[in-house]
């Protein structure tokens, strides 16, 4: 029996999926997304605030604030209630209709963007200067700022990158999604050292979307959120970085219904990771080689997007229903 007091007790740390037996690919899926908020961003909204409490920066009456594509903002928005503290999540129209709706469940309030900053950054960077304006109108407002507070990634070095190495103690590559990169270096600097305390090498892998300017890329439209970036993330470190691969996101939604078509349903995130490593595998795979993925997320607040098949048709044409089709993968320079 698994007993809990608060939705912040639970989390399934240790859950792979063997992906040889779902795509053929010699990969295993660790999967985040089995906790009360439903992605991995769980643990650093828990890390966040938890540190944000024991520096006393956050206190009783505080109301927290935050941007977000969404799955930060649900897993905040459940800590927040949890903890009772308010909450605002400033997000874009990108964010699909329920996953807001899960917030506003939660007791949050949720501020949509609708126009890209003028001044560049695009929908981020209107969500970004949005959230400052708030913070300076009012000192009940806390930001946690999730793209540079270093309790963002420590959370991953404390927990996602000792669990892996728990159970794959010959790891050779490691696939991580691109976002605000706290999961890519938390996960990179704890493997950095073990590496200095004697243990093999490991090669970690960044996934990024096509269109995102983490890694120095063009900027374009992006309609799947989660991965990917209008502004370069602060605590981004390209040292702790070993390679770099992008993904289209007409590929995400493919890996997706791949994944569903054989009965695991999940994110968009995770579509983009599972075909990055794909196309890593492609060139570099060995039978040998020990492989694995994380799985930022569950793709319940997907359906009206990446599994719908009108949404998907109106945005990028037919031809991406037909599962057979694939498109050429990109590698960052």
């Amino acid at each position: 029996m698994v007993l809990v007091t608060s939705p912040l007790d639970f989390n399934t740390d240790r859950l792979f999926i063997d992906l040889r037996s779902v795509l053929g690919l010699p990969v295993f899926l660790k999967c985040e997304g089995f906790n009360f908020a439903g992605s991995v961003k769980m643990k650093a909204a828990l890390n966040m605030v938890d540190d944000a409490e024991r520096t006393g920066w956050l206190k009783p009456g505080s109301v927290l604030v935050e941007s977000s594509s969404g799955n930060l903002g649900v897993a905040l928005s459940m800590v927040a209630a949890s903890k009772g503290y308010g909450f605002v999540c400033v997000t874009d129209l990108r964010c699909n209709e329920t996953t807001r709706r899960t917030m506003e469940a939660l007791g949050a309030r949720v501020h949509v963007v609708r126009e890209p900053d003028p001044e560049g950054g695009g929908l981020l960077g209107s969500r970004i200067k949005y959230v400052k304006s708030l913070v300076a109108s009012d000192q009940r407002y806390v930001w946690l700022n999730q793209y540079a507070n270093p309790a963002n990634s420590a959370a991953h070095f404390a927990t996602t990158g000792p669990d892996i190495a728990a159970e794959f103690p010959e790891l050779d590559v490691l696939f991580v999604g691109a976002g605000t990169t706290g999961t890519l270096m938390g996960c990179s600097r704890y493997f950095r050292q073990r590496q200095q305390d004697g243990h093999k090498a490991v090669r970690v892998v960044a996934v990024d979307a096509v269109g995102s300017v983490t890694f120095g890329g063009p900027a374009t439209s992006r309609m799947i959120p989660g991965l990917g970036t209008g502004v370069r993330p602060p605590q981004l470190d390209e040292e702790l970085v070993d390679d770099v691969v992008l993904v289209e996101e007409t590929d995400t939604i493919r890996t997706c219904r791949c994944l569903a078509g054989r009965g695991f349903l999940f994110g968009g995130s995770t579509g983009t990771v599972v075909s990055g490593a794909r196309t890593w595998l492609d060139v570099y795979g060995t039978p040998e080689l020990t492989a694995v993925a994380i799985a930022p997320d569950l793709g319940e607040r997907y359906l009206d997007t990446v599994y719908h098949d009108s949404w998907v048709e109106g945005i990028y044409g037919r031809e991406v229903l037909d599962p057979s089709a694939t498109t050429a993968p990109h590698r960052a320079a």
